[in-house]
């Protein structure tokens, strides 16, 4: 959006110089103009440029105007710039291609300097208006994305509070799991998903009876498979969502336990059918549970922890995601080490 003190610009496209100079003559006092004598032109001015409007020539050489208007329009970095089209075709038909081109007015020749200022201003002012919808449609989405990672990493902490669990597990695992994530090749949205849907992982032990989820002796086999169920429990919590970071957390919760022999819980899936963000949270969590200590077991070092992750390679983790989980190990350690148990404590 322009400030009072700046001037909006208009570029000027028409393969007659002297029809551009005649527009240039009317805009002058009260915009920015830019020219260009063909289509071609006119595309790259606008893609490196980004004016705030275009009055266009529909009979240029080369590209017409429809031609350089459709084009303009495909394009992300200039679909939104208002076109106006400067015509001596008057017919109805030809004004019907020029709006399915995606034209916002159409002014014919000769043109009148009044209709020209009028039109054009009331289109900048249309575009001011959008752009600022937009920017407020942008912020409120953006804090209600916010809203939701938090009410998910706090959902997360709160089943940990029940459990046994240390305060900084999902904020660890949650990094170990971007990390591998982003070493598959995902992009930074997708691993940026993963990392805010991690927390949820074990949100189900909500739902598992205190004397079997405190329980500080080993569980019976009833105990377990009671134990087992928080995973469903997880999924039916954050429930089916269209939102891709609600999706992919109940996706965590559901399958963060199932292991590429198809020996895990709870529906016993095997390899590439276990989806690849349990995969992924799975190599997270135990590594994490593995060198946190808990009041029923001492810390197991680093080095003991990968040792189990290397031997759980092709049986219980993907063997891809191990490899790829021991080639970042720098980066998890890093990790490891500065977010220790006590940062969480005040939390």
């Amino acid at each position: 959006m322009t400030t009072p003190f700046q001037k909006q610009t208009v570029l000027v496209v028409d393969d007659h110089a002297d029809n551009i100079a005649l527009l240039s003559n009317i805009l002058t006092d009260q915009y920015k103009v830019k020219a260009a004598l063909s289509g071609r032109k006119a595309i790259e001015i606008a893609r490196f440029t980004k004016p705030d409007l275009i009055l266009l020539d529909v009979m240029m050489p080369e590209m017409n105007g429809y031609e350089v208007c459709r084009v303009l329009k495909d394009d992300p970095r200039t679909k939104n710039i208002p076109v106006i089209f400067i015509t001596a075709l008057g017919k109805e038909d030809d004004e019907k291609v020029g709006f399915d081109s995606g034209a916002v007015d159409y002014i014919t020749k000769p043109v009148k300097p009044p209709i020209v200022l009028a039109r054009v201003k009331t289109h900048l002012s249309l575009y001011d208006q959008n752009r600022t919808l937009e920017r407020m449609v942008l912020k409120r989405t953006e804090e209600l994305a916010n809203s939701r990672r938090e009410i998910l990493y706090r959902l997360g902490r709160a089943a940990e509070f029940r459990d046994n669990e240390t305060g900084m597990h999902v904020e660890r695992m949650s990094h170990y799991s971007r990390i591998i994530a982003e070493a598959t090749g995902m992009s930074r949205a997708e691993s940026e998903i993963i990392f805010n849907a991690a927390p949820m992982h074990d949100v189900g032990k909500i739902g598992i009876p205190d004397n079997i989820l405190l329980k500080p002796d080993k569980l019976t086999k009833a105990e377990f498979l009671i134990m087992q169920r928080h995973a469903e429990f997880g999924a039916h919590i954050i429930g089916k969502h269209d939102d891709p970071l609600l999706y992919s957390a109940a996706i965590v919760a559901l399958s963060h336990h199932e292991k590429w022999d198809g020996s895990g819980y709870p529906r016993n899936l095997a390899g590439e059918d276990i989806p690849l963000i349990g995969r992924i949270t799975a190599i997270a969590d135990v590594f994490d549970a593995l060198t946190s200590e808990r009041p029923y077991k001492k810390a197991w070092t680093t080095d003991d922890a990968i040792d189990y992750i290397r031997q759980g390679k092709g049986v219980h983790f993907d063997p891809w995601l191990t490899e790829l989980f021991e080639a970042n190990l720098t980066e998890v350690l890093d990790i490891h080490d500065s977010l220790t148990d006590k940062d969480g404590e005040s939390e």
